[in-house]
């Protein structure tokens, strides 16, 4: 029957025999895929290796907090490069295995050379790639407008960089005005590469409106410059439709963006004082113009005032000959117009003479029968007149004997009329009344019209055509 081992047994005897083929430490080449730190200090990475796109190889390892806090700032500050996911690093570290958590490694020691090596492969390998696909130049090749005035500017709104750039640019000394719109992106971190594609894709969508791109980012660790040597960012930046002018604020090294980039400024200062230049540089070119064509003018103006006098001293002569010759000819034709207009006055003043005689002749006609029309016409219209004005006279009598028969009839109707409601109010007058018979009935000076308006004991007043009494009332 086969040994019979437990899980613990096992795993024990895997740490033995790992122990015995690793007794001290061993230096490893691995790819960090993940990194976290705790609050303790203690760093905790898983390690890589892969082939293309496929992981071939994974191991946990461990950085303890007092060795992760020298060799954090060493690795970073000999190599420019972050100590973070996605690097390639050569480390010297013990193989442990603990029987409940498995294999991991307890790094000690790393070598930074090995990771600047692999980082100065991978850069080369995309520029060479970059000018393999022939897009390495196409954002060079963009024309920058004469004034460019409106810039998109892909920064951190609270870095020093941006402030230093929208400072140089409000307040240069020309007084030049520009439109500015910040994109924001992180300038350092996992997400730099990320944030700046997903701004320059904002910017894409009205790039009709800007005429530039300006990528800046001021101070700031020179290990966060990794970030810029990305492939994906860099050809975004080769395809892009605007000119791209950076400005990440380094002097001794370029990243893969400023050699892809139209225009590769130092600093974010010197990225607004290039588009100051730029706007002063047409300014004076205007101004270059303006002196120009005043001079030109100038000189054309002197040429022509030239021209133009020794054009008047010839004419000044041409036009006195000119003058002599028309006077003599207009003289010789006053003369013939002077014969034609008194031959024509003759003809004219015949032919009106004539013609008042014939015009005498038909106006004394004209008048005649004229007048014999009035006369016929002033008896005609005395005639019809005279009818109208009896036919008038006629009606108007007619209808003044109808009117005066009505007004007598409605007249008479009225005095009837008055006189029965002069007999009526005769009639009804309380004193005739009383006259006949009647008696008035009052209670405190007003007429009693029922018996319930009295109660017993109350006195009443009762008028007669001759005289009242006073009674009470009794019984009811």
């Amino acid at each position: 029957m086969n040994q019979q081992l437990t899980l613990s047994q096992l795993n024990g005897l895997i740490k033995d025999a790992l122990l015995d083929a690793f007794p001290g430490t061993v230096w490893v080449v691995a790819e960090v895929s993940e990194l976290k730190h705790n609050r303790s200090g203690h760093c905790y990475l898983e390690l890589i290796e892969k082939e293309g796109n496929t992981i071939t190889a994974r191991s946990r390892a461990t950085i303890w907090s007092y060795t992760y806090r020298m060799l954090k700032p060493y690795f970073e500050t000999t190599t420019g490069q972050l100590f973070t996911e996605g690097i390639k690093v050569l480390v010297q570290a013990t193989v442990e295995y603990h029987p409940a958590y498995g294999l991991s490694l307890n790094i000690k020691d790393i070598d930074p050379t090995y990771t600047v090596g692999d980082m100065a492969m991978q850069r080369k390998e995309i520029i060479n790639r970059l000018k393999a696909e022939g897009v390495f130049d196409m954002n060079k090749e963009l024309a920058l407008p004469l004034v460019p005035q409106k810039i998109a500017v892909i920064s951190s709104a609270t870095a020093a960089g941006y402030q230093d750039f929208m400072n140089q640019l409000e307040n240069n000394e020309y007084g030049f005005k520009f439109y500015t719109k910040l994109f924001e992106a992180y300038m350092q971190g996992a997400e730099t590469v990320p944030s700046i594609i997903r701004a320059l894709d904002r910017i894409f969508a009205h790039d009709d409106f800007f005429d530039a791109v300006a990528i800046i980012r001021g101070g700031g660790a020179t290990a966060d410059l990794s970030s810029f040597d990305d492939y994906d960012l860099a050809m975004n930046i080769t395809q892009f439709s605007l000119p791209v002018i950076t400005g990440i604020g380094h002097e001794k090294d370029d990243t893969i963006i400023d050699l892809v980039a139209h225009t590769r400024m130092k600093t974010p200062t010197a990225v607004a004082e290039f588009f100051v230049s730029g706007v002063e540089r047409y300014y004076e070119r205007l101004l270059e113009l303006e002196n120009g064509i005043v001079q030109l003018t100038r000189e054309t103006l002197d040429t022509q005032q030239e021209k133009l006098e020794r054009v008047a001293e010839g004419l000044k002569y041409s036009v006195a000959d000119f003058i002599n010759d028309r006077q003599r000819e207009l003289s010789k034709r006053g003369n013939e117009l002077q014969q034609n207009v008194s031959l024509f006055s003759f003809k004219k003043h015949n032919e009106l003479t004539e013609l008042r005689h014939h015009l005498d002749s038909g106006l004394s006609v004209w008048f005649v029968e004229t007048k014999n029309n009035i006369g016929k016409t002033q008896r005609i219209l005395r005639r019809l007149v005279g009818e109208a004005v009896f036919k008038a006279d006629a009606k108007l009598n007619h209808q003044q004997d109808m009117l005066s028969g009505r007004v007598r009839n409605v007249l008479a109707k009225e005095r009837d009329r008055i006189l029965i409601n002069e007999n009526s109010v005769r009639l009804l007058n309380p004193e005739n009344v009383l006259k006949r018979g009647f008696t008035l009935t009052l209670k405190e000076g007003k007429i009693i019209k029922s018996s319930k308006d009295v109660a017993v004991g109350e006195e009443l007043e009762t008028r007669f055509a001759d005289g009242k009494v006073t009674s009470k009332i009794t019984k009811k």
